[in-house]
């Protein structure tokens, strides 16, 4: 024959047909274009054959998810079956019905039912109104229905569907129990559960009448009885050339449904054996930006992403999460990509799947053995509201029983099996979950790539305790600094402004936070330009800045080490978590020179690879991950926009629009995770929720509430956080809104009407907006002060409000005693930080609650009533330093009664030892990685003028003598302050 025979092509026609049945969908492409140029070469450009390869083709790419280029293939199948057949032959209807099914894939709805309507015209006059090529359609148009909640429409069209089949004496076949299952869904939607069971038994009746018989032979029946009706009706064309390439057609068609409906049926099994224990190794990592305000963070980030450098650049507000930086900066290690997050969680969904069907493959094994309680073997797996055509679901599946951990659902240790009619709505809530992935799965390879997901924090003070809900342990850290900067200069703000914190301070408060606030306790080995190197976690490596402001090379390099030096000096504890880069970026937006933009690259390339060598040999990276968490990451993870057809499937954004809130309790996700075979157990739960809590994904706060509250958007809480605790300029108008910002930022305290006004344009609920406070107050961001009376609201006492210009406590009127230090050694913990110290503040409050406290910045004055004396809270440097104070009397004998009553006050209730106990709570708490850590009271030597702490006396010892610890002094010294505040030596310190 040669090899541009006719037949030739047809052999290659059918080979496409088996590589698409079988999911190697590029040979199937290969093997039609082959096909297709004979057919082009022998028959020209308008021929049947050639439609038909171009039908086809779409068939293969609408199985990639490429739909457009599908809808391409369509029509040009379309336009030579007109030119060929007319406007009314079947072979058009098809075209049609599969533009149909190609527009409801892509949400075109209106579109859809178009093509469904011009396919239904002609099959009614070719075919009469009773053929199943009619109930097809009408099922399409059911779908359509369904996927725009138009349930009762919906419900319209499968029931003539329905009755089309039945009619046909086709009331076995599987699509007539896709049909019911469908239905059931829609009655489920309208809370008509009784029809909905009935559905419901409907399909499990068809499904056990199929149960005995083998899945190939009963698909052949099927399938020839729907072609022998088909013939029948019309019988009339038979002898018509243009028919018989129809019967062609249909028998290629009816073939490939065949192997896709058994292909789509293993891959179910292997999804739902995965369910069960599948899982492969975390490939992501959060990689965040930070550093003190307006040192070039989000410039650095850009050009290590390679993004273009604007002039003006607004200052970050809290975390730059907004979609673009979730989406378009989750970088891939591997060649410095960026990527999508949902399709790094569909890759890890897929190549799970395909590790479990590879093993059903090679095992020759039926992927599940055992029958479930509710005999729900030989189940149709198709999408309930997004349905695909009739060949790309299972036309009889009877071989495949679902073990009964597939359908069981769990609570605690104990397992329980479900109703029937809860088994089946189970099931088919996996199958729609599994049509979710299935398109684009046979396609897939396996990706070992691994990703960092890019945060950019932003560096005011005020955001400092906003940090502690995102930091982690399982993290990467950049820390900035700006290398033209002295280490012990102010920091000067974006307007040129100084601020009254340093450089140092700034990063101080940054390592403290970073590291001290993680428990990790683990280490790791890695090896960088060839040097093993044991650091502890979480990983902080140090960056530069503003590398155009320096003259030379060496005075960069050298600027470096003195900062890099001048950190380790004051923080040393930190040493093995820091790695020094000495990398320094020209970030200036107004030099694009061919050598700063080598320098950039080189710089990014550099930091590059030291990223990419800690990354490889973090032990978060080589954490087994489950596909559950996975697909509970699917559900959670806030909804994409994207300019091409492959969106996020309208089932996944339906369940995000009815089940996913910005504010869940657990046991809401507990519920949804049960619905799609997510659950296994409490702890399980919690895991999940702690990983994507790490990614950034969601915040878990474990402490609200004997379960906890899971945030799923967290910009939006972010930007909640952001207009309650930084006030803006004082808006115009209403003085009593004035009057409310400025008695805020003069006292730190916010009442209910400021919160409502502030966040009025969120549209709150009231249940919405409790949670958020409670989360506030877990997190110490605020504190409720309860009003003395019961017709008084609320207030609540926010201290990052507070402006460091706000004039201090005048205190001349007031008999003040001397300071009394509370701390920790250097070595211990080097410094305290804003988080921690504005945490304890709001815990006194808790403690001593009234409303008669003042704040000043980093000092508070708290009103104890019962004794008629305040104490003062204020932190310096490394430590927290107590006083307190009373009035100033003139007649001697109230003053030596006021004295003595407020000395014996300090003495019974000791505020300082209050104080001491709930600052070693909160480093407990917030700063795991220094408990243990041993808290003393300290006072200034009068030698030496630094602070030595307070040893624990013996009763024989002379009380009112100091021996200096600091090295080189020694001295003895008598200290005011003990007289002032410590009644009892024997318990002046305690471990954490």
């Amino acid at each position: 024959l040669g090899d541009n025979h006719p037949s030739i092509a047809d052999t290659y026609n059918n080979m496409g047909l088996v590589y698409d049945s079988q999911g190697k969908y590029d040979d199937a492409v290969c093997m039609y274009e082959k096909s297709l140029k004979i057919y082009l070469s022998a028959f020209g450009d308008n021929h049947s054959s050639i439609a038909t390869t171009y039908n086809n083709m779409g068939f293969v790419y609408y199985h990639q998810g490429k739909h457009n280029d599908a809808v391409c293939m369509y029509e040009k199948s379309l336009k030579i079956y007109l030119s060929a057949f007319g406007d009314n032959h079947p072979s058009i209807a098809d075209t049609y019905n599969n533009m149909g099914n190609v527009y409801s894939k892509q949400g075109k709805y209106d579109g859809a039912i178009s093509w469904f309507e011009k396919s239904l015209k002609i099959n009614l006059s070719a075919l009469g109104n009773n053929h199943p090529s009619i109930a097809e359609t009408y099922e399409g148009i059911g779908n359509v229905h369904a996927n725009q909640d138009m349930y009762d429409d919906a419900i319209a069209f499968y029931e003539r569907a329905a009755t089309i089949l039945v009619d046909a004496h086709l009331q076995n076949h599987p699509n007539l129990a896709i049909i019911y299952d469908s239905s059931a869904i829609c009655y489920d939607k309208l809370n008509r559960y009784d029809d909905a069971t009935t559905m419901r038994q409907k399909s499990s009746h068809i499904r056990h009448s199929l149960q005995q018989v083998d899945s190939h032979t009963t698909n052949q029946t099927s399938t020839n009885a729907i072609n022998r009706s088909a013939d029948q009706q019309i019988q009339s064309q038979q002898d018509n050339p243009s028919d018989n390439r129809r019967d062609d057609d249909h028998h290629r068609h009816t073939q490939q449904s065949h192997h896709q409906a058994l292909k789509e049926k293993q891959y179910f099994s292997a999804y739902m054996q995965a369910l069960q224990h599948g899982s492969c190794n975390n490939k992501v990592i959060r990689a965040m930006y930070a550093g003190p305000e307006c040192v070039g963070k989000s410039s650095i980030m850009r050009v290590f992403t390679q993004q273009h450098l604007d002039h003006v650049q607004d200052p970050t507000q809290i975390a730059d999460q907004s979609d673009k930086m979730v989406h378009l900066k989750v970088y891939k290690i591997k060649d410095r990509t960026i990527h999508h997050l949902d399709q790094i969680w569909e890759n890890n969904v897929h190549e799970i799947v395909q590790e479990k069907y590879k093993d059903q493959i090679q095992n020759q094994q039926k992927p599940l053995v055992s029958q479930s309680s509710a005999e729900l073997t030989g189940q149709q797996f198709s999408i309930n509201h997004q349905h695909s055509t009739t060949a790309e679901r299972v036309q009889s599946t009877t071989s495949n029983n679902y073990t009964t951990a597939a359908i069981l659902t769990s609570s605690g240790n104990a397992t329980s099996t479900v109703s029937s009619a809860d088994n089946s709505s189970f099931i088919q809530q996996c199958r729609d979950f599994f049509q979710h992935f299935y398109p684009s799965l046979l396609n897939k390879t396996n990706d070992d790539s691994q990703y960092a997901k890019l945060w950019d924090f932003g560096g005011q003070s005020i955001y400092h305790v906003t940090h502690q809900p995102f930091l982690s342990g399982n993290s990467m850290y950049f820390l900035v600094f700006n290398i033209n900067r002295n280490i012990h200069d102010k920091v000067r703000t974006r307007s040129d402004d100084l601020l009254s914190t340093t450089y140092l301070q700034s990063m101080q408060e940054w390592l403290t936070s970073i590291i001290g606030g993680n428990a990790n306790q683990d280490k790791m080995i890695a090896n960088i330009d060839n040097d093993r190197v044991e650091y502890s976690l979480p990983i902080v490596i140090l960056v530069a800045s503003h590398g155009d402001c320096i003259t030379n090379k060496q005075e960069g390099i050298d600027r470096f080490i003195e900062f890099e030096q001048e950190i380790i000096s004051k923080m040393p504890r930190y040493e093995s978590n820091i790695y020094s880069s000495r990398i320094i970026f020209n970030c200036n937006p107004h030099d694009n020179s061919d050598i700063t933009k080598t320098e950039r690259e080189q710089c990014s390339l550099r930091l590059h690879e030291i990223m990419k060598s800690f990354v490889q040999s973090l032990p978060f990276m080589r954490n087994p991950i489950p596909i559950r968490w996975y697909i509970m990451a699917t559900i959670l993870h806030k909804p994409i926009e994207s300019s091409t057809d492959e969106v996020v499937s309208s089932f996944v954004n339906r369940i995000r629009a009815t089940r996913v809130h910005k504010i869940m309790t657990i046991q809401q996700v507990k519920s949804l995770a049960k619905d799609f075979g997510l659950y296994e157990d409490d702890d399980k739960l919690k895991a999940m929720l702690s990983y994507l809590h790490d990614l950034g994904e969601i915040i878990f706060c474990r402490k609200v509430s004997e379960y906890g509250l899971i945030v799923t958007d967290v910009d939006w809480l972010l930007r909640i956080f952001r207009v309650i605790i930084q006030l803006d300029d004082c808006p115009s108008g209403s003085l009593k809104i004035q009057s409310l910002y400025n008695e805020a930022s003069r006292t730190g305290k916010i009442s209910t009407k400021y919160i409502d006004y502030v966040l009025a344009s969120y549209k709150l609920d009231d249940t919405t907006k409790k949670s958020i406070i409670t989360l506030m107050e877990t997190y110490d961001i605020l504190c409720t002060i309860k009003s003395d009376s019961e017709q008084d609201e609320n207030q609540y006492f926010v201290p990052y409000l507070l402006r460091c210009d706000v004039k201090p406590f005048d205190l001349t009127r007031y008999r003040v005693s001397e300071i009394l230090y509370i701390g920790y050694e250097h070595n211990d913990i080097p410094y305290i930080p804003d988080g921690i110290y504005y945490c304890l503040l709001s815990s006194c409050l808790k403690e001593w609650n009234n409303t008669k406290v003042e704040l000043y910045y980093q000092c508070a004055k708290f009103y104890l009533t019962c004794s008629r004396h305040y104490i003062i809270i204020k932190k310096e440097n490394s430590h927290i330093a107590l006083q307190y104070c009373y009035q100033k009397l003139e007649d001697p004998e109230f003053v030596n009664l006021m004295k003595s009553r407020v000395q014996r006050s300090i003495n019974k209730d000791r505020p300082h030892d209050i104080v001491k106990q709930k600052l070693s709570q909160l480093i407990n708490d917030r700063m795991p990685k220094f408990k243990g850590s041993t808290i003393r009271y300290y006072v200034r030597c009068h030698e030496c003028n630094k602070l030595t702490f307070i040893e624990n006396k013996k009763e024989s010892e002379d009380e009112n003598l100091i021996e200096c610890q600091n090295e080189g002094c020694y001295m003895l010294f008598k200290s005011p302050s003990m007289n002032d505040w410590i009644y009892e030596y024997t318990n002046v310190e305690h471990k954490n």
